[in-house]
């Protein structure tokens, strides 16, 4: 359905550092920088961090999350450790399981370093 899913930064390469961390964590190559903007591509899609093009001041969007699917619980756990470790906020609650609608889920929740909110999804 998408063909990629981009965030803006304030920072390229503090978000490139973050982001390698956290997508290495789920196996993802580092990203490459193409002038103002860091792609990270894989076989299902590609999630990009870009300076805005405005030149304004990148913003976080309220109610808005990016979620990354993760292969098993321990692998969301070490995405989200990178992403502490690499300048992320851990948000919401602690990383585990949630049930909803959908089943049981295992997430867990940061904001990058500019605010993005992001979460790592297994899906049980």
């Amino acid at each position: 359905m998408f063909s990629h899913v981009m965030v803006g930064v304030n920072d390229l390469d503090r978000a490139k550092a973050f982001y390698d961390a956290t997508l290495g964590a789920l196996g993802v190559a580092p990203g490459f920088v193409d002038r103002h903007r860091v792609f990270w591509r894989t076989p299902a899609g590609v999630f990009a961090a870009s300076l805005p093009i405005d030149g304004e001041a990148a913003t976080i969007g309220n109610g808005s999350t990016v979620g990354f699917a993760c292969a098993s619980a321990e692998q969301a756990d070490a995405w989200h450790a990178a992403g502490v470790a690499n300048g992320g906020t851990s948000i919401e609650d602690p990383p585990g399981v949630r049930e909803g609608t959908g089943g049981k889920m295992y997430l867990a929740y940061l904001r990058d370093p500019d605010g993005n909110k992001l979460c790592g999804l297994y899906r049980m």
